[in-house]
């Protein structure tokens, strides 16, 4: 009897306790305690701050030239149109075949996740090399594999879930990087060689994100966009003389967030989007007010924020954050050249689609993208929203096919899909229906989440410590 009443009470006990755990689990946000550092906050006295000194481009290497592969680009984040689809008519595979994925080479990389950007038949990719503490950017050969050239400077990280986490930008000239400690370099986009630096923590007292840069820079017009925090909120770089050509003020002191700057045309006007840690604004990028603050929105302001905001409609912008931050569609409306924002709907989790690393696809209507682990059923699923409901999913991966927190892109009428462990989905577009048509694990690492890159029937990929290229053009 004592038996049957210690399970009678106890049972239930330690089934309220486990369900307590798990939903714990779920919504635990390892950020809830961060606090926007401002300055004077350590009651250090001014000038106390010592800087570690860091020489950009002082190390560069030349081991060999390559030929051209003309069309082969893939030139910066999201490729060539910032939007993670790929728009060359080349027919990819559909099966990988009896012999498994064709890898055509594969090199070790330092720990991180970093993507790569292609030009003409070579690949950028900006690695830190630990053995010399050196922020490096590498150019290989897209075909062969081989490294024609390195150009980077040391600097001391320690291992923060990775290292390097950004894309270069690569233009018919140059290409321009921005390091895990925000020093941003440009460089002779054939040969490697350096051509000139700017240190943003020194020179406009911005402040490191949490898990290092994770911003791309953004390069219009030969001038590079890059969201600085700290003295400015964005500034542009004439990317011929390395000198800033325009400001934008920064009067509420944001910082810089992991998101990068997206270039879009509102109302006709165009300009720059960024969200920031402590809001979400939209930057004139072009005319005499170029730097100035268009309108801006305090009403969602995540404490970390790594997808990019989207247009969503003529002039609906979509943001979403992780760690339980959900997303926002905010509506922009101008009259007389000025510019309000204001917050249609806010969406949980659990409530719409939400991100906590990838930034979603934008195609044919529809959106695209894979929810946070705090998503509920749907958790881990890709997942689709049509326009700008993007409460309600009209197509999702279903339970037995979840991602992570890997990245995917849109080629051919097909996604590809990586999970976090290596294992590449191809799945047929639709905007209805989820249809698998071949997947196979390709990398045995770990943490595969650095953004993909596919041109020329090549498609490009990493973990956390190594690189691959393989070649899925149909045969």
């Amino acid at each position: 009897m004592f038996r049957n009443t210690l399970y009678r009470y106890l049972l239930p006990a330690f089934v309220v306790l486990g369900i307590a755990v798990i939903v714990g689990w779920l919504l635990y946000n390892p950020v809830s305690s961060f606090r926007l550092s401002m300055p004077g906050m350590d009651e250090r006295k001014a000038g106390a701050v010592v800087l570690q000194p860091v020489k950009i481009g002082e190390n560069y290497t030349f081991f060999k030239s390559c030929a051209d592969i003309p069309g082969t680009r893939w030139p910066r984040f999201r490729g060539a149109e910032i939007d993670n689809v790929s728009k060359e008519n080349i027919r990819l595979i559909e099966k990988w075949g009896s012999k498994g994925p064709e890898i055509l080479w594969k090199i070790p990389l330092g720990e991180g996740h970093a993507g790569p950007a292609v030009y003409d038949g070579r690949v950028y990719i900006l690695d830190y090399i630990e053995a010399g503490k050196q922020d490096m950017l590498r150019c290989f050969s897209l075909a062969t594999g081989e490294e024609l050239w390195q150009c980077g400077y040391h600097v001391r990280l320690k291992r923060n879930h990775g290292l390097s986490r950004t894309i270069p930008t690569v233009t018919e000239k140059y290409v321009i990087t921005m390091g895990p400690r925000c020093q941003v370099m440009c460089v002779d986009r054939l040969k490697g060689s350096f051509l000139w630096g700017l240190d943003l923590v020194t020179e406009y007292n911005t402040e490191v994100p949490f898990w290092y840069t994770g911003q791309c820079p953004l390069v219009e017009n030969d001038t590079a966009i890059i969201a600085t925090g700290g003295k400015s909120l964005m500034i542009g770089i004439d990317c011929k003389t390395g000198k800033t050509v325009w400001k934008t003020p920064n009067p509420r002191n944001w910082k810089m967030s992991h998101s990068s700057v997206i270039p879009m045309v509102i109302a006709g006007k165009k300009m720059y989007v960024y969200a920031a840690i402590g809001g979400i604004c939209g930057v004139s990028a072009a005319g005499p007010d170029k730097g100035k603050i268009l309108w801006e929105t305090t009403g969602f302001a995540p404490a970390v924020v790594a997808p990019s905001v989207l247009l969503l409609d003529k002039n609906i912008v979509f943001a979403t954050a992780g760690y339980g931050a959900g997303s926002v569609l905010i509506q922009l409306k101008e009259n007389g050249g000025r510019f309000t924002a204001d917050i249609l709907r806010k969406y949980k989790p659990l409530e719409g689609l939400a991100s906590e690393q990838q930034t979603p696809i934008v195609y044919n209507g529809f959106v695209f993208g894979i929810l946070p682990k705090d998503a509920g059923e749907l958790r881990g699923q890709f997942v689709g929203y049509k326009g700008s409901d993007t409460k309600n999913a009209v197509m999702s991966s279903g339970k037995t096919e979840r991602y992570g927190l890997g990245p995917y892109i849109l080629a051919d009428n097909k996604f590809f899909i990586l999970n976090d462990d290596g294992e590449m989905t191809i799945a047929r577009y639709s905007n209805t229906a989820f249809k698998v048509l071949d997947k196979a694990r390709i990398i045995d690492g770990q943490d595969s989440w650095g953004p993909l890159a596919i041109t020329g029937g090549y498609l490009l990929m990493r973990d956390s410590k190594q690189m691959l290229c393989l070649d899925i053009r149909a045969k």
